[in-house]
């Protein structure tokens, strides 16, 4: 995926994305933004040698004027689009909802009813706690522990919370052209496992701040705050419990760790004390024969805790986890509660969002009227002349990948030549899908903003769960046209670039090509790394886990990712914390990957015509400066920390220097000598792709 941080979850497991970041198309009349510089030089810091610091050189003005936004926890280069796409979706939304005649079941009248009664605040605050009490009350009503199975299956059956592990239905990962139904562990509220295990003071200090989040929640819906501090002590201990039990997000990173397709009868022998039928009938689901669990250590410790943890800790996790998934949709106290952790305690955010954003965000969402919405966004604001553009765009850089992949010193005929099939096979997707998802079935009232949201869910995970036994729909997209964002799909070996992205700085229609190549460019050939990366590359051309290595060619591709980890390791981003090397490696491949692979599909684009210098700069120069000016942002420490121990993306700052340390045609652009910081020894110099 391209976001500094993102990854493509579907009910509860992570189904492969990758980041990239910039979509060159032309902007309709209708949405064009106010005229600006490509390269804006008062953002530059030339104070600062580009060989030593190329991240500071190219944006030190920029990273010296900004600041952060007080209900954010970061600002860059993808808040700023992001926040121009919400200002446009915002005037659809509003003009939309001031209707209140729109024609019964009309994507006007869904979105607009929608975004009406997420506003409505007052009629929200007046119903309090009560669009919980019907999930409490099934809760309160378990006489024993071996009835967790169909409360979890009715919470998980419309994504109401209940913790404890994901469910959902994706392809199956060694036969692509079959759906599978998949477990994933789960279950935590805090953002890794690793928040429960270390002992650092930082890690200490956040646990008692959980558990106090916890119990106030308690509180909110009546608890006696002696009890809801006791139900919370109950909560941590058995979050803790799946904590240890699961995999840590390196491990995960390898999808041979996470395949273990299994008869439904293997999965009762491992989880005895679990009642899986009724689960799985609580579901709606008869004809499941075999699924995939993910982690069968999780779900072995999970089976044993079905049995050992009393009926009242599993009402006050079940509570807690219901509370936790309602609250941003309920009345004010729940709203501040769960801000006051999630953003504030966790990310270091002092101020909570508008209302119409946080409204806005939970429509424009797959799993509510995203694709509803994007409909209205795609009219005004991306055109075919666009999508053509970004179609013309991607098959330069793969004919570029060709060349590179052909040329591959490291590399024998036999692999090269089931390189060459994926990368021929890639499927592509630009600015929103040719067909959109049937929002007809959703029902959607004005005075209902919980029910609304809980009815669009329903529907999807229903939908999701009848893919099992049908064709692969290909026609999916995992993300709304308004995102900026792009990602890469192994299972169906597709790149995926919403409209959202297709604007400045990742593509400008007024800008020189260098600087396109070097935004949209680079996201482009980031996204067809993915499909080479340490974890792709297990992928086939099919789409299926599948080796297609000579043993000796994986060797070299493998000795060459090692020196990326050792790389990134060695970048320090905290005082206390550096950038975790194997957690980021596949997104740091395709960095390193996408912007080689953009600059020669650039230079290929030239045909020996070497464009002139544009305010001082070189073609060569203005290429690498927008590609240092995507990655661009300031961030909270907290929210750095967060990320550092969650995200498989390293921060921008590397993001930028990292690549580019390793980069010959850098070093010529802008005449980097033996002993410049940025131009690393030639034998620890990574060449991948």
């Amino acid at each position: 995926m391209l976001r500094p941080h993102s990854a493509l979850i579907l009910l509860g497991f992570v189904a492969t994305t990758l980041i990239a970041q910039e979509v060159p198309v032309a902007q309709s009349p209708a949405s064009k933004a106010p005229e600006r510089k490509a390269i804006d030089l008062a953002n530059l810091d030339t104070s600062v040698k580009p060989c030593d610091d190329f991240y500071q050189f190219a944006n030190g003005g920029w990273l010296k004027r900004a600041t952060i936004p007080a209900d954010k926890a970061r600002f860059g280069s993808f808040e700023e689009l992001a926040d121009r796409n919400r200002d446009a979706l915002h005037a659809i939304l509003e003009e939309t909802s001031k209707r209140s005649d729109w024609k019964k079941g009309s994507l006007e009248q869904k979105v607009g009813d929608f975004y009406a009664a997420g506003m409505d605040s007052a009629a929200i605050e007046k119903l309090g706690a009560a669009p919980l009490k019907p999930w409490l009350a099934r809760i309160e009503a378990m006489r024993s522990p071996r009835e967790l199975a169909p409360v979890l299956a009715a919470f998980h059956g419309a994504r109401a919370g209940g913790g404890a592990f994901g469910f959902g239905v994706a392809q199956d990962a060694k036969n692509s052209t079959q759906y599978l139904a998949q477990l994933n562990q789960g279950g935590l509220g805090l953002p890794d496992r690793d928040y429960y295990t270390k002992d650092d003071a930082k890690s200490k200090e956040l646990r008692a701040k959980y558990l106090a989040h916890v119990a106030k929640m308690l509180e909110l819906v009546g608890e006696d705050p002696l009890d809801a501090r006791a139900h919370a002590d109950a909560v941590m201990l058995l979050e803790t419990r799946l904590a240890k039990a699961s995999l840590t997000r390196v491990e995960q990173r390898d999808p041979q760790k996470t395949y273990h397709k299994m008869r439904v009868a293997e999965l009762e022998l491992l989880t005895p004390f679990f009642d899986w039928k009724a689960y799985f009938k609580g579901l709606g689901l008869k004809k499941i024969e075999d699924l995939n669990v993910r982690q069968p250590g999780f779900f072995k410790e999970f089976g044993i805790m079905a049995e050992q943890i009393t009926l009242s800790e599993w009402r006050a996790y079940l509570r807690w986890h219901a509370i936790s998934a309602a609250a941003p949709y309920l009345s004010k106290a729940f709203v501040d509660e769960a801000f006051d952790f999630n953003s504030r305690t966790l990310n270091g955010v002092p101020q909570q969002q508008d209302r119409w954003k946080r409204v806005q965000a939970t429509l424009d969402t797959p799993s509510a009227l995203g694709e509803a919405a994007g409909q209205l966004y795609v009219k005004h604001n991306f055109s075919p002349e666009a999508k053509r553009k970004m179609v013309v765009l991607i098959e330069n850089l793969r004919a570029a990948l060709k060349e590179k992949i052909e040329g591959l010193p490291w590399m024998g005929a036999d692999t090269k030549q089931q390189a060459l099939r994926k990368l021929a096979a890639f499927g592509v997707k630009v600015g929103y899908p040719d067909r959109w998802k049937d929002a007809s079935k959703i029902d959607v009232a004005r005075g209902d903003y919980y029910g609304n949201i809980m009815r669009a869910r329903v529907y999807e995970t229903r939908h999701n769960f009848e893919k099992l036994g049908q064709p692969i729909d290909r026609t999916e997209w995992g993300m709304t046209p308004p995102t900026v964002n792009a990602y890469y799909n192994p299972s169906m070996n597709e790149i995926v670039f919403p409209a959202g992205i297709l604007q400045p700085p990742f593509f400008d229609a007024n800008a020189d090509d260098a600087v396109n190549y070097g935004g949209i460019g680079a996201v482009i050939g980031h996204e067809m790394t993915h499909g080479f990366d340490d974890s792709g590359s297990q992928y086939d051309a099919d789409g299926n886990l599948k080796n297609w290595w000579t043993a000796e060619d994986r060797k070299a591709y493998d000795s060459r990712t090692d020196m990326v980890v050792k790389e990134f390791d060695a970048f320090k981003a905290l005082p206390d914390q550096n950038v975790n090397g194997k957690l980021t490696l596949g997104e740091n491949i395709a960095d390193l990957g996408g912007v080689k692979i953009a600059y020669a599909a650039w230079q290929r684009s030239l045909k020996g015509q070497a464009p002139g210098p544009i305010d001082g700069f070189t073609g060569p120069q203005r290429f690498f400066l927008n590609f240092a000016i995507i990655w661009r942002n300031v961030i909270r420490p907290e929210a750095m920390r967060v990320r550092l121990n969650t995200d498989p993306h390293s921060p921008g700052q590397y993001r930028t220097i990292g690549p580019l340390s390793n980069l010959p045609e850098f070093f010529t652009a802008f005449g980097c000598a033996d002993g410049d910081a940025m131009k690393r020894a030639e034998d620890v110099r990574p060449s991948i792709w």
